[in-house]
Parts: C-alpha cells; sequence; structure tokens
C-alpha cells in the first residue's frame, strides 16, 4: 500500500520551532501587560521546564522581554522589527484605525479590524467603546475560520459563491469543534442571511449577551480584504439600530478604500 501521501513525522527541530512561533503568537495576544512563565506553559500546554528554556532562547535573541518589575514576559525588540518589516502589509489597518476610533467614540460600542488570510479572519486591532469588555470577545491576534463570528462571515459572505461553499465546506468542521451550537446548517444559514442583506449579524456566539454586526472591506475587484465589526449588548442592539449601524459601518468601509495611502 501507498504511503506516498502521508505527512512525513516531524522532526525534533521542527517541533521546537513551532513551540517557539507559538509563544511569540501568545504573546502577542496579551501585550502589553505580557504573561508569566506558568502561564505560558499551561496555555500552550506545555511542561514549565519547556517553557522556561524557549522563553530563555526567544530572550537572548531579544524576541521576548521580561519586565523587571512584573517577572512578566513580553514581546521583545527584535519582533518590533520584524512587526516593522511586515507593516507595509498592514496599511490598510493603520488607514482604518481613525475612522473606527471615531466610531467607538462616536457609538460607545467596541470596533474591531480583521484581515483576511486564507481561511481564516485575524484581527488586527480594536477601538474601545464605553460598555464593559466582554472577556469572550475577541483579542488582537486572535484568529478564527471565515464564518465563524461577524467579521469572518461578512469575509465569507462576500466571496464568489461557489468559493463561499468551498470554504464552508473546509471550515464547519472546526467550526462545531469549537462552538457545538455553530452547526454547518446554522453557518449555512446565517451565511445566506448576510449575503442578502449585505453584512452579518452574529447573536452571541462567542461572547454571550453580545451581539455582533460586521461589514466586508472589498477590493475595487469586489474581493474581501478585511472586515470591520462593531460589537454591543444584545440590549442595545435592536433589530432598528442593527440596519443603521451596518449603513454607518459600510460607509466607513467605502471610505477607507477611497482614502489615499501615507506609504
Amino acid at each position: 500500500m501507498s504511503i506516498a501521501n502521508e505527512p512525513a513525522p516531524e522532526t525534533p527541530g521542527a517541533q521546537t520551532l513551532r513551540r517557539g512561533l507559538s509563544i511569540l503568537k501568545l504573546l502577542a495576544r496579551y501585550q502589553p501587560e505580557g504573561l508569566g512563565v506558568s502561564d505560558i506553559a499551561r496555555k500552550l500546554e506545555l511542561n514549565k521546564a519547556t517553557a522556561v528554556r524557549l522563553t530563555r532562547t526567544l530572550m537572548d535573541e531579544q524576541f521576548v522581554a521580561q519586565n523587571a518589575d512584573t517577572r512578566r514576559y513580553q514581546l521583545g525588540p527584535e519582533s518590533f522589527a520584524v512587526g516593522l518589516a511586515a507593516e507595509p502589509h498592514y496599511a490598510l489597518q493603520r488607514i482604518a484605525a481613525p475612522h473606527l476610533r471615531a466610531l467607538a467614540l462616536e457609538t460607545g460600542d467596541w470596533l474591531f479590524f480583521s484581515v483576511r488570510h486564507g481561511l481564516e479572519a485575524i484581527c488586527l486591532s480594536r477601538e474601545s467603546g464605553d460598555i464593559p469588555y466582554p472577556q469572550a470577545s475577541l483579542r488582537v491576534g486572535d484568529r478564527h475560520p471565515l464564518g465563524l463570528g461577524a467579521g469572518g462571515l461578512a469575509i465569507l459572505a462576500a466571496l464568489p459563491e461557489e468559493e463561499a461553499e468551498m470554504v464552508i465546506t473546509i471550515n464547519a468542521p472546526e467550526i462545531a469543534r469549537r462552538y457545538p451550537q455553530m452547526t454547518e446548517d446554522t453557518v449555512r444559514n446565517l451565511h445566506q442571511t448576510a449575503r442578502g442583506q449585505g453584512y452579518s449579524v452574529i447573536p452571541g456566539v462567542l461572547a454571550p449577551g453580545f451581539w455582533g454586526i460586521g461589514v466586508p472591506v472589498l477590493r475595487p475587484d469586489g474581493q474581501p480584504l478585511a472586515a470591520i465589526v462593531l460589537l454591543a449588548s444584545a440590549v442595545r442592539l435592536g433589530y432598528a439600530r442593527q440596519a443603521t449601524i451596518a449603513a454607518r459601518l459600510q460607509r466607513v468601509s467605502r471610505d477607507l478604500m477611497l482614502a489615499p495611502s501615507d506609504s
């Protein structure tokens, strides 16, 4: 029997690299407060000795730094340098920031900006409103399969029908594993609704008691690049306000693509 299609076993070096990168990704989500080594080990399911060894190696290379007062680990100067090198790819997020900040002040709700990365949506920024922040909601750096969350659903609904169908088929098992109430049928129904109305509405799946409204940010050819999401408590986001907020988000989305880049 042929085993040509079986994946090669991961080498120790590749496993070490993957674990080190996982630490960097984790710390990116907990900036600027950072994390202690026990928290790193627990969240990544590593034994503490491994977490200490990897974190110290990252410190030696200046990708991680330790706060002298809190003893927590944070991203170091080399991480910043790598981020600057990649920054041109995130010019749209930089352009979006003042628009979302103004909208958060205007509405009092939370605003998020996520970009599409293959079959996922990655949260790049959030702007604070005046409501308490739901602990279960998005952090900067979080990534979700397209179809989960208002941003990922808005991007999914803007894709051509055949491509969207392929994405749903691939992502549905992972979405259902993480959120059992989000069955494939539920994702399809939410997708069709979002496709019909031009914006997505998610009723408290990721953050119970909070609703999200998402709109896509589209390239001139209609392909979705990103999504803007507003998160509000269910009592603040009745049906009448949903349409008003969606129209406001769509206006911001259009303005982003018309704004000149400073690069």
